[in-house]
C-alpha cells in the first residue's frame, strides 16, 4: 500500500521535512488538486508532483471515470515496475504480464492504457514511484504531502498526441483500488470520496473530509442534493460514474422518450454517464432528436430567434433578444423531487456576440451510454462522489447562489499550479 513519507511546505526551493506516520503531528484533512481549463481543447488540466530523486511538477489531463494515473515512461528515473502475481497487480487488474529483460523472471505487470480522445492504446506496465499532492490543513493549503509507492501506469509518449498542451499523462478518478481518490484514501484514512468543482477557468479537486464548503465564498451544503451512483452491473464494479435518469424536462414538460434507454442493460449499454473527457453533453441520436425539437418549441414560445447552426452544435439562436433567457432543463432522477437543473450558462454556448448554441450534441445511434453529462454543463456545478455509499451529492449551478468554482479562496494564494 502507498504510505505518507513526508510533509514539504511548497516554497520557491523545497525544504523537506520528514515526519513519519506514527509520529507525526497530524494528518491533512483534505487533499486538493487546482484544476484548470485548457482553452484551446476544453480539457481539465491538474498538477501533480513526481520523483523520488527530484520532485518535479507534472501536469496532468482529468479523466473522471479513469482506472489510473498514467503518464509518459521517461519523466523519472526513480520508478520502478511491478512484477507479476504480485498483490499490487493483483490490485490494479492488468491485462497480462509483459516480458521485461532482467527483470524477475522477465515478467512485469501489464496495463491497457488508453489516451480516450485518440483513441490510440498502449500497453503499459504498472509501476510505483514517489508523488505528492497538495493538502489543507486548518483550511489552509500550500504545501505537499508525499506518497511513496503510487501506483501508475507508465507507457509510451506516443499516447500524450491530443493531450493539452504541456500535459505528461492522464489523472484517473475512476472507481478502481489504484485510481487517486482510492489510492489516497490507502494512504491517509480518508473515506473513499472526492468532490468535483470545474469552471472555464480555475476549480479544484478534493479528497478527505468536507473542507470545500468552507472554501467557496458561501456555504451550499444545505443545497446539495444526493442520488445513487449506479456502482455495479452483473456483480461487476463500474469504474466509470453512471446516474439513474428516469426522465427529462424542459421547461417543467416532460419530454415523450423511450424510458428503457435510461436503463442501464447486461452489456453495458444505456444509463447516464458523466463525463470530463467530452466537453459537451452528448446524447444517443433518439433522445437527441426528441430533445432539439423540443428545446426548440420552447425557445420560440419565449421570442428567441433562431439562426444557422455552428458545427458542431446543432441548434443555435441569436443574442439579441432574451440573452441567456433560456429554457430550463431538468434530469429527474430516482423521484421528481431530485432533479439536476441546468440553467442557461451550462445548457448554451456563446459562439460570438450575436450567436449562442445548445451546447448538447447528437452522440449517434452507437454511443454506449445514452446520455454522457460533458464538461459545459458540470462547470460550476460541486459534485461530490462517495465510492464507500454509492451516492452522488450535487448542487446544481452554483450561479444561482451567486458563488462559483473559480471562488475557492485557496486559488487565490496557492501557487502550486504555477510551479
Amino acid at each position: 500500500m502507498p504510505s505518507l513519507v513526508q510533509f514539504i511546505p511548497l516554497f520557491p526551493f523545497f525544504f523537506l521535512i520528514s515526519f513519519s506516520v506514527s509520529h507525526g503531528p497530524f494528518l491533512p484533512k483534505a487533499i486538493i488538486h487546482p484544476v484548470n481549463k485548457d482553452p484551446s481543447t476544453l480539457q481539465y488540466v491538474t498538477q501533480l508532483y513526481m520523483g523520488a530523486n527530484h520532485l518535479a511538477p507534472i501536469k496532468l489531463v482529468v479523466n473522471l471515470g479513469g482506472s489510473f494515473l498514467w503518464t509518459d515512461c521517461g519523466l523519472s528515473s526513480s520508478q520502478k515496475l511491478v512484477p507479476c502475481n504480485s498483490l499490487k497487480c493483483s490490485m490494479a487488474k492488468p491485462n497480462g504480464c509483459t516480458n521485461s529483460p532482467g527483470f524477475d523472471n522477465n515478467k512485469i505487470c501489464g496495463l491497457n492504457t488508453e489516451n480516450p480522445f485518440t483513441k490510440l492504446a498502449a500497453t503499459g506496465e504498472l509501476a510505483e514511484d514517489m508523488f505528492a499532492v497538495e493538502f489543507i490543513d486548518e483550511l489552509k493549503t500550500g504545501s505537499i504531502a508525499s506518497i511513496h509507492q503510487f501506483l501508475f501506469s507508465c507507457t509510451s509518449a506516443t499516447l500524450l498526441q491530443g493531450l493539452a498542451r504541456g500535459a505528461k499523462g492522464m489523472l484517473g478518478l475512476g472507481n478502481s483500488r489504484i485510481a487517486l481518490p482510492s489510492q489516497l484514501s490507502d494512504t491517509f484514512g480518508f473515506q473513499r470520496k472526492f468532490a468535483l468543482c470545474l469552471s472555464s477557468s480555475n476549480g479544484a479537486i478534493i479528497s478527505g473530509e468536507s473542507p470545500y464548503l468552507s472554501l467557496l465564498s458561501h456555504d451550499v451544503s444545505r443545497s446539495m442534493l444526493y442520488t445513487p451512483l449506479i456502482s455495479s452491473r452483473d456483480g461487476g464494479v463500474l469504474q466509470e460514474y453512471y446516474i439513474n435518469v428516469k426522465s427529462i424536462k424542459i421547461n417543467g414538460k416532460k419530454l415523450s422518450l423511450n424510458t428503457s434507454l435510461f436503463t442501464m442493460d447486461g452489456e453495458g449499454h444505456g444509463g447516464t454517464k458523466i463525463s470530463t473527457i467530452s466537453p459537451f453533453t452528448t446524447m444517443k441520436s433518439s433522445i437527441y432528436k426528441t430533445f432539439v425539437d423540443t428545446y426548440e418549441r420552447f425557445g420560440f414560445s419565449m421570442e428567441l430567434s433562431k439562426v444557422e447552426p455552428i458545427a458542431p452544435f446543432g441548434l443555435c439562436f441569436s443574442t439579441k433578444v432574451g440573452g441567456l433567457n433560456v429554457p430550463t432543463i431538468d434530469l429527474v432522477l430516482q423521484s421528481e423531487m431530485v432533479k439536476w437543473r441546468i440553467y442557461g450558462r451550462n445548457s448554451m454556448v456563446k459562439i460570438s456576440d450575436e450567436v449562442m448554441c445548445l451546447g448538447f450534441l447528437d452522440g449517434g445511434v452507437n454511443q454506449k451510454a445514452s446520455i454522457v453529462i460533458g464538461g459545459h454543463q458540470l462547470e460550476d456545478n460541486l459534485l461530490e462522489f462517495n465510492l464507500g455509499t454509492s451516492m452522488l451529492g450535487f448542487t446544481s449551478s452554483l450561479a444561482m447562489r451567486e458563488t462559483s468554482c473559480s471562488d475557492f479562496m485557496f486559488s487565490k494564494d496557492s501557487s502550486a499550479f504555477d510551479s
